[in-house]
């Protein structure tokens, strides 16, 4: 475990900046320091607190996936907190759409909105009086100040330290000005702002348990605001309040949060508060190592949600995005993450988001389901898309055995059994794909396949299971004096109609139940066997023979 180090404010040997020394000469220097520990003892404490702005960003889920990990892997308390104070952009629909979000990945918080602490209320919009106190309690001690500069005159301060190839510091005269000169303005109702005294010189030093030593110098910084003119106190000023009197021991959170610190460490400092351990998350990259954004494509949990991924998947792949175990294994349960996780082992560098990973994990967590809990997941999907009507669900049983190796997300189970029941047999036979095989004497083929169907003998030994397909296959392909490749692909495109697709005993039967048993919808383009049999007799292998003969060697060779 890395060090808890805090805040260590010590005097520069040199001078600030000239410009700026005839207001820092009367701001009495100070050196301190702020221990990182726990208000509430030794208990682990942590929050994850979005914005209600939007939707949940997979940064952020990952975010607060690392802080229940950690939370559940000290034994300690993870806190929903709701920053909603920006009046604005804040809805109540998207805090809602958050917590469905946390609650689909399975990340229950022991404390928020809706359940609840000793620490509440758990929406910023609702403590409102607290942030007044302090920053009275900040007024009272001199840490604070009124400033009653206008827009312009800001702006032209900012205009000047440009100029001058200086950090857009305060320069205003409202750090020293008079208790006269404050009245006269408070008398003629003049707005003003509650800026935060810093000290003239020093430096903030973390070891954050991520990143490790980090440190800011203050001359760079500036005074700045804690409560706006209109009575609403700023981010900073907020969260500080909020981790303290929530005694929040570690603060987990995406490293765009780090400039923050320096503010917020200040201010813990001016309150009297001791300071969390900071452990700043690297953001996730798109693959072209940017930012992940919209135009990356799906970036929110709920789209995830959507698209017919798991949960447990979401929560597998957001844990690996910087972070992993040692070893080679990539397959985790929540209980293994909440049993291996450690912030010591969280990469400091940027995590790739793939989708490709993700949809490949979602299908090795799908698999995973228990037998029962998979095909009732596949059977309500394709009852739900109409493939499907009610039935015994030994069907949908055999169907899932059959089909769950090529399916990685939930809706491709549709397109997976639509396939299966479809026949296009006329598209493969005219296709670069299938002109070898058609070439391979096809229609010898096809005319035993026919006699064995019309004699009633394949038929006879689909009725014994994947067991009679089995016999009569290797007995087919005796008569034929065709074995292995020669004897299984014609068959194939025979019977399915297609080059490709599943172990071919089990589609022969399932297709042939099917036909049998009354659970396919007869609208949803399922084509029987007996169907199968009637189109299969209409070919015209001669017209076909010549067409494949006289289909360019290059279009073959393309395909392939």
């Amino acid at each position: 475990m890395a060090s808890l180090v805090g805040l260590r404010i010590r005097a520069f040997p040199h001078s600030p900046p000239l410009c700026l020394r005839s207001r820092l000469i009367s701001v009495r220097r100070r050196s301190f320091a702020v221990s990182a520990s726990s208000a509430a003892g030794n208990e682990v404490r942590v929050r994850f607190a979005p914005s209600p702005t939007g939707n949940l960003h997979v940064g952020g889920a990952r975010t607060a996936l690392f802080n229940y990990l950690f939370a559940r892997s000290k034994g300690g308390k993870f806190v929903l907190r709701i920053e909603d104070t920006d009046l604005e952009r804040s809805t109540k629909k998207s805090e809602e759409a958050l917590v469905n979000d946390l609650t689909w990945l399975g990340l229950n918080w022991d404390e928020g909105p809706d359940v609840g602490g000793d620490y509440g209320p758990y929406r910023q919009s609702e403590r409102n009086a607290l942030y007044k106190q302090y920053a009275e309690q900040l007024l009272e001690s001199g840490a604070v100040y009124r400033c009653f500069c206008s827009s312009e005159e800001l702006e032209e301060m900012k205009e000047r330290a440009k100029q001058m190839q200086l950090p857009p510091v305060y320069m205003g005269k409202w750090a020293t000005a008079s208790e006269a000169e404050i009245e006269a303005e408070l008398a003629k109702g003049t707005s003003y702002t509650y800026r935060f005294r810093v000290p003239p010189e020093g430096s903030l030093k973390i070891n954050d348990l991520i990143r490790g030593e980090v440190s800011w110098n203050l001359n760079t910084l500036g005074d700045f605001v804690i409560m706006r003119s209109n009575g609403q106190p700023v981010y900073n000023f907020c969260v500080t309040v909020d981790d303290a009197t929530m005694h929040i021991s570690h603060v987990i959170r995406a490293e765009e949060h780090l400039p923050n610190t320096l503010r917020q460490a200040l201010i813990y400092k001016a309150l009297g508060f001791p300071m969390p351990t900071f452990a700043h998350v690297s953001l996730i990259l798109a693959p072209d190592k940017s930012k992940l954004s919209k135009r990356h494509g799906a970036t929110s949990v709920g789209q995830f949600k959507e698209m017919g991924y798991l949960p447990q998947a979401m929560v597998n792949y957001l844990a690996l995005l910087g972070w992993g175990d040692g070893t080679e294994n990539e397959f985790f349960s929540v209980d293994e993450l909440v049993e291996k996780f450690t912030l010591d082992r969280v990469n400091k560098s940027g995590a790739v988001f793939d989708s490709v990973k993700l949809k490949w994990m979602n299908g090795l967590h799908l698999r995973s389901l228990p037998q029962d809990e998979l095909v009732k997941i596949f059977e309500d999907r394709w009852k739900s898309v109409g493939i499907l009507v009610d039935s015994d669900g030994t069907f949908a049983k055999e169907a899932t055995e059959l089909l769950k190796d090529g399916i990685d997300l939930i809706p491709d189970a549709d397109t997976a059994l639509s396939n299966l029941l479809s026949y296009p047999l006329h598209t493969t036979l005219t296709s670069a794909e299938g002109k070898p095989i058609v070439q391979d004497k096809l229609s010898e083929v096809a005319a035993g396949l026919i006699s064995a169907y019309d004699s009633g003998e394949l038929l006879a030994e689909l009725d014994e299971g994947h067991a009679g397909w089995q016999k009569w296959v290797k007995s087919f392909g005796k008569s034929l004096k065709r074995k292995g490749k020669g004897l299984f692909m014609p068959l194939r495109v025979l019977l399915t109609g297609k080059v490709h697709g599943p172990e071919m005993g089990g589609s022969i039967s399932l297709i042939y139940k099917a036909g049998q048993c009354g659970a396919v919808n007869p609208q949803s383009g399922f084509v029987s066997l007996d169907e199968r049999f009637k189109i299969l007799k209409e070919v015209d292998w001669d017209s076909l023979n010549e067409k494949t003969e006289a289909q360019p060697e290059s279009i073959a060779t393309a395909t392939h």
